[in-house]
């Protein structure tokens, strides 16, 4: 059974969100069977590689699939004939775009999953549910749509090579560390809380007898040395280490007792981790982009203070979760 994940997101944050999806479908189907395709970037090939999901990349010339008309004329030919393949036995589009689902559909296929427009595309009608981007209620539905069986399967972190684990216990050898990411991927919206109420937290929990562990780009050399100067027994651990990517941000956030956030694609490294975490959110849709775990917390300014000014939110609100 051949098929083909059709994603619209260009973050790295959205591919990780697809590690679970994919895992159950692997476990299902086998790991050669399963196709991806991104309109923007393909991050599973390099940056997101060792994180060892292996899912083969459908191979096009064509930028931004699904987001022109004119791909309409072009998707079955620049994309069946250059892979090899005749059809997909089943497409699944995780966006919502008309446009792009309209593209999508042209590929030949057997079956067809989307949520565009109340389920309208799909290749057979049944009772879907609302996924409100839920991994496991898109599991519900392929199971619906194909008359199968989809057991939902966690992404497994021992698939990331031991010397990043290895490396993390060098670097943070004892048990007492606190977590924070702080800066957003992209400037176009406002997402990052102000640097200030972050550091009065770090340095409130140093006095408390926690080590507060930063994860901060390497070439944001005035933000590490402001961090440097003001706050006590600061570690950013990656700028010790000649390892560096996601799959070292997780392996370390497995050593951190609780971790903080904004929405940024860090924030799904940690989340891989699975540890107790505060996640704040502004303009963005905190239901949609925060980690998939059991034990969050998420101080959303939207529904905290009716606004989408993340530095609505105040420090306290933080505090009482730590």
């Amino acid at each position: 059974m051949k098929i083909l994940i059709y994603n619209s997101g260009g973050g790295l944050g959205d591919s990780i969100q697809l590690f679970d999806l994919i895992s159950s479908l692997r476990e299902k189907y086998g790991q050669n069977n399963i196709f991806y395709l991104s309109a923007h970037k393909n991050h599973f090939k390099d940056t997101l590689r060792d994180y060892n999901i292996k899912i083969n990349d459908l191979r096009t010339e064509i930028s931004y699939f699904g987001f022109r008309l004119w791909h309409l004329l072009s998707s079955k030919r620049k994309l069946l004939s250059k892979n090899s393949i005749e059809k997909f036995d089943l497409i699944i589009d995780l966006q919502s775009k008309l446009r792009n689902t309209l593209v999508l559909k042209q590929i030949p296929n057997i079956h067809f999953y989307s949520s565009t427009f109340n389920f309208k595309f799909c290749s057979s009608h049944k009772d879907y549910i609302s996924t409100k981007y839920d991994n496991n209620k898109i599991l519900l539905n392929l199971e619906k749509l194909l008359n199968d069986t989809i057991v939902c399967k966690k992404y497994d972190t021992d698939l990331i090579d031991n010397k990043y684990f290895t490396e993390a216990k060098r670097l943070l050898p004892h048990s007492n560390y606190i977590g924070f990411s702080i800066t957003q991927g992209n400037a176009y919206r406002k997402k990052s809380w102000p640097i200030e109420k972050f550091l009065s937290i770090a340095n409130k929990i140093s006095n408390q007898n926690k080590r507060p562990v930063f994860f901060i780009e390497r070439n944001n050399f005035d933000l590490i040395n402001k961090i440097k100067n003001e706050i006590k027994n600061v570690l950013i651990p990656e700028l010790e280490s000649n390892l560096s990517g996601p799959p070292l941000v997780t392996a370390l956030s497995k050593r951190l007792e609780k971790a903080i956030s904004i929405d940024n694609g860090i924030m799904h490294m940690i989340g891989l981790a699975d540890i107790p975490m505060i996640v704040l959110f502004g303009p963005t849709n905190s239901k949609k982009f925060s980690p998939k775990i059991k034990n969050i917390n998420i101080l959303d300014s939207k529904i905290l203070y009716s606004s989408e000014e993340i530095s609505k939110i105040k420090e306290q609100d933080v505090l009482n979760l730590i």
